[in-house]
């Protein structure tokens, strides 16, 4: 990284952002890590625009610094800032669970077409991390008994947190997938991992847990155990819903339909990509 503004010179608001992109950081990562660090809502660009000669001390100057480096070694945003938005929640994230991303509300959107609007129903949510998937649906479906199953004992400490400062009633399980999760559900939901071990892009998520991200020879090692369990803990009619790598769908949907699982479909995300895979247990 180039040298830096002398601490012993005042740095405005300005400067800091302009030195940020000079090594070739985002825009919006080095206005969302200034903001962090000011203890202003990350989302207030307008701010930092009408206060851009504001000084930093010497030592908000130092810890940005340090921040920018961080994140230009790949360290999420999410870690440095210590939250993340998710379908309207402000959930705490860091080391212990994978940071959530906007594609997976693609799943959180079908899930909700599927559940009942006021009735009560059953769900669980696999491989749950930070509780993204099962908080976001408990928030909209308050009937709902919603169940958030990790085999990390970490990630369900970041789950439990996130649940009780949003106040939502979530069950915490730890299990390997479905195998000590008792009852039967009206629906499934899993981000489980789906990366190839040897995949080119595995550097770029070194941050992040590794065991949240790959799964065998082909990515689909995990989906296919879910798949396998899953018909025994859903309710006839009952739906299971994956998400998976862009260029899975095809193969997740044949996974589903060897299962026994009935009117497989697909949906993209946002940007146009195939990103999840359901089906139907007869």
């Amino acid at each position: 990284m180039p040298s830096a503004i002398p601490s012993s010179v005042s740095t405005t608001l300005a400067q800091a952002l302009a030195w940020a992109q000079q090594q070739r950081l985002s825009r919006i990562d080095a206005h969302i890590l200034l903001l962090h660090l000011l203890g202003r809502p990350l989302h207030d660009r307008a701010w930092l625009l009408a206060h851009d000669q504001d000084a930093l001390s010497c030592a908000q100057w130092a810890q940005y610094q340090m921040l920018c480096a961080r994140r230009l070694d790949a360290v999420p945003v999410a870690y440095l800032t210590g939250c993340k938005e998710f379908f309207g929640l402000r959930l705490l994230v860091d080391e212990r669970v994978l940071d959530p991303r906007p594609d997976t509300e693609t799943l959180v959107e079908w899930a909700l077409e599927l559940l009942p609007a006021a009735a009560p129903c059953r769900v669980a949510d696999l491989g749950t991390g930070s509780g993204a998937i099962a908080l976001a649906l408990q928030s909209q479906r308050p009937q709902a008994a919603v169940t958030a199953v990790d085999c990390s004992a970490d990630a369900l400490d970041v789950a439990r947190v996130n649940a009780q400062r949003l106040q939502l009633p979530v069950q915490c399980v730890q299990s390997s997938w479905l195998e000590d999760v008792p009852g039967v559900f009206d629906l499934i939901a899993s981000n489980p991992p789906y990366i190839r071990e040897d995949d080119p892009h595995m550097p770029a998520l070194r941050h992040e847990p590794r065991r949240a991200l790959t799964s065998g020879a082909d990515g689909l090692d995990d989906i296919r155990t879910i798949a396998a369990q899953a018909p025994a803990h859903l309710e006839a009619g009952g739906w299971l819903l994956l998400e998976h790598g862009w260029d899975q769908a095809e193969a997740v949907q044949a996974i589903l339909r060897e299962a026994g699982f009935q009117d497989v479909a697909s949906r993209k995300d946002l940007a146009g990509q195939w990103r999840c895979t359901g089906g139907r247990r007869a």
